[in-house]
């Protein structure tokens, strides 16, 4: 396997374990629900929510740093900031990680009002800082990555086009969410996510299952270049 199929398929793999974010929802509802911040419920869901967020933050910073060294022969410029945008996405999962286990400790105190008030304070910081990063960046993160994809022809052109058709989608229910015009969790909101999801999702399979398409700015990238590997340097090169 030649180094840029080991990258294509370490990225794809990437973008497919950021999925497993899939069952945080049903494992903080309980305690993100406002009239049961200090009721009774189970933690160790919350804890295993968190320890899967961490996973999808690693795997974000994961798919910029490995596409990096790809992409950044296309336009360095983008690239950079596709690695920038996804390491602060990273950090709003993180923090979101922290308010939650933050209202776990809540939990802890007891029936009391002030407590009562501190959890609803932190759910409000939590969907906040879920909407802004979670809920917006990735828009970003298409609007970066997608040209690049699109203009190297990695993949095929469908894909990134997808992603700005998902970005679009993904700006206009932040937007709606952000002016009330409908709740973070909606059917509406669901509807126009879909999109950025399933760009995400097909670049991870594509990428594990055909890896990068031919393109002029991988030339140096596409053999293995080591002593007795047998396959042979790129032109220009020598032993």
């Amino acid at each position: 396997m030649s180094p840029l199929r080991k990258t294509a398929l370490t990225a794809g793999l990437l973008y497919l374990l950021t999925f497993v974010s899939i069952p945080i929802l049903g494992l903080y509802a309980t305690v993100l629900d406002p009239e049961s911040v200090v009721g009774p419920g189970s933690e160790t869901g919350v804890a295993w929510g968190g320890v899967l967020e961490m996973v999808v933050a690693l795997a974000c910073i994961g798919t910029a740093v490995v596409l990096y060294p790809v992409v950044k022969r296309q336009n360095e410029a983008l690239a950079l900031g596709f690695v920038g945008v996804r390491v602060l996405e990273a950090a709003t999962i993180i923090g979101g990680i922290v308010l939650m286990m933050s209202l776990v400790t809540v939990r802890q105190a007891g029936p009391d009002p002030e407590a009562q008030a501190t959890g609803e304070a932190l759910i409000a910081l939590h969907d906040w800082t879920f909407l802004t990063g979670q809920g917006f960046l990735p828009a970003v993160n298409a609007l970066l990555l997608g040209p690049l994809l699109y203009q190297s022809r990695l993949v095929p052109r469908v894909l990134p086009v997808l992603g700005f058709v998902g970005a679009f989608l993904l700006t206009v229910t932040f937007v709606a969410t952000m002016f009330g015009f409908w709740a973070q969790v909606s059917p509406a909101s669901a509807l126009l996510t879909m999109p950025i999801a399933l760009w995400e999702l097909s670049l991870g399979i594509w990428l594990v299952v055909r890896g990068f398409r031919p393109s002029p700015i991988t030339g140096g990238l596409a053999a293995d270049p080591s002593p007795g590997s047998g396959v042979p340097l790129h032109s220009g090169q020598s032993r």
